[in-house]
């Protein structure tokens, strides 16, 4: 088989006898009779035969070129599949928002609360948030959004009247508890129920213990209008009076009350829901009859709800851009305000950069908005902290990306129930991503073999071309 192999280059050599003079290449059998015997300038090429003993005088040019092209190839090409790895690497997309984390406290595990900043440029599921060691390295951590627990107990006791009547242009009504008890009786709150409307008073409630020597108690305010109703006087602190009465400056409208009750309600809380509130950025413009209120620096976040500050007296509907609606006033009649300005979102989230509520203006004059407040529903990040290190958090880098999965998920419950410290986020700073760097050695690689695989082509016409000759 070598022998075989080394006759056909020599056959090669000998059908080929090329001669390169001026960029031409000329077949020996079209040479003229001078050309043939004319000495070659260059020096012969050795072919396999040369290196067993014999030698060819002549060599193509091209082949040479060829030669060493396939030995390029043969060492750099695989460097094609090596570097297109590397070519997609270096077009990730770079984190480009980082705030520091400014820690406190000895406690193992921290807490960094996250700000409407933060909300405004990461993903809406919050699924690119990293936090950052000095090395660069990923810390595991958590999210803490916590449910609000309630427990509350209510306790009710009747109440029945035993006067009313008229003095110095005062009306009173005087209560007993309805049943006696041989023990204290707490109260918390005095509620009415009454069957007349279109009424508001400022009272004056007393208490006593023998309806003998009464003790004031608290000034508030009762209304009925418009089927929105206050029958309920929450006190400062729990009382233990047997008796009340309740005076009112004058009863033109002829009130009177159903029912009366002591109550008794305690409710514990544990702060599980982080709710924060903001005073963000707006614009007003009326548009026909309507006033759009445009909001801005609420993506992202989860509402809680957005309260109107205005001293406009109105009582109008107000819509959010996500379809909440409610009808919000601000009345003051006779010395007295009853006001609710405030919209339930109900944990709406916006994913645009601005939210809009839309006021109902009919033909009345468009209210004078004054500030807003939202509030909103926070996230903390809890994550173990080791001693002399700090850390940084990093988002907003890629709209796709898959939110991390940390083991320290799972054993969540057992660090929520020790003590945690909190940390706060620093200023945030931002930089434009990375632009993907060129990878020329890859270039290179391509170049080459795009060459060769010319260079071949060309090779192999010439000789086909040769052969028919």
């Amino acid at each position: 088989m070598t022998r075989k192999k080394t006759n056909s280059f020599n056959d090669f050599y000998k059908a080929l006898d090329i001669r390169h003079s001026e960029g031409a290449c000329i077949p020996a059998e079209k040479r003229s009779p001078e050309e043939a015997g004319a000495p070659n300038p260059r020096p012969p090429l050795q072919t396999p035969k040369a290196l067993s003993g014999g030698m060819i005088n002549r060599a193509h040019p091209l082949f040479c070129v060829f030669l060493i092209m396939f030995f390029v190839c043969s060492v750099h090409g695989p460097a094609l599949i090596v570097g297109a790895p590397a070519l997609a690497s270096t077009a990730a997309p770079a984190l480009v928002n980082t705030a520091p984390i400014n820690l406190t406290g000895a406690n193992r595990y921290k807490a960094v609360r996250l700000t409407p900043a933060v909300y405004n440029a990461a993903n809406t599921d919050l699924s690119d948030l990293l936090i950052k060691d000095s090395k660069n390295d990923n810390t595991p951590y958590f999210i803490h959004r916590g449910f609000q627990s309630v427990a509350s107990s209510r306790d009710s006791y009747k109440l029945e009247l035993i006067n009313s009547y008229l003095k110095d242009d005062s009306f009173y009504f005087d209560y007993k508890l309805a049943a006696e008890r041989s023990a204290d009786t707490i109260s918390t709150s005095l509620e009415f129920t009454t069957r007349v409307t279109n009424f508001a008073k400022a009272i004056e409630l007393y208490g006593s213990y023998d309806n003998i020597n009464w003790a004031f108690i608290q000034k508030d305010t009762i209304y009925s209008i418009d089927n929105k109703s206050k029958l309920m006087i929450n006190f400062a602190s729990p009382q233990k009076f047997t008796h009340f009465r309740l005076k009112l400056a004058n009863n033109l409208e002829q009130i009177s009350f159903s029912s009366a009750s002591l109550v008794y309600s305690v409710e514990t809380s544990g702060e599980i829901y982080f709710i924060e509130s903001l005073e963000p950025a707006y614009s007003a413009k009326n548009v026909d009859k309507t006033t759009e209120i445009t909001i801005e620096g609420l993506k992202n976040l989860r509402l809680c709800d957005i309260t109107i500050h205005t001293d406009s007296m109105f009582k109008r509907n107000v819509r959010t851009s996500h379809g909440a609606s409610k009808e919000l006033f601000n009345l003051t009649l006779n010395d007295t305000t009853y006001s609710d300005t405030s919209i339930p979102l109900y944990w709406q989230v916006s994913a645009n950069d601005t939210y809009t509520l839309t006021i109902n203006n009919a033909d009345d004059k468009p209210i004078e908005v004054k500030g807003l407040t939202a509030r909103y529903f926070a996230d903390e990040l809890v994550f173990e902290a080791k001693a002399n290190e700090t850390y940084t958090l990093e988002f907003g880098s890629d709209p796709a990306k898959r939110a991390p999965v940390y083991d320290i998920e799972r054993y969540k419950n057992e660090i929520l129930k020790g003590e945690i410290d909190k940390a706060t986020l620093g200023a945030i700073s931002s930089a434009a991503p990375k632009a993907p760097s060129t990878n020329y050695k890859l270039i290179f690689n391509i170049v080459i073999i795009v060459i060769t695989l010319l260079l071949g082509t060309v090779i192999i016409l010439r000789l086909k071309k040769s052969g028919a000759e």
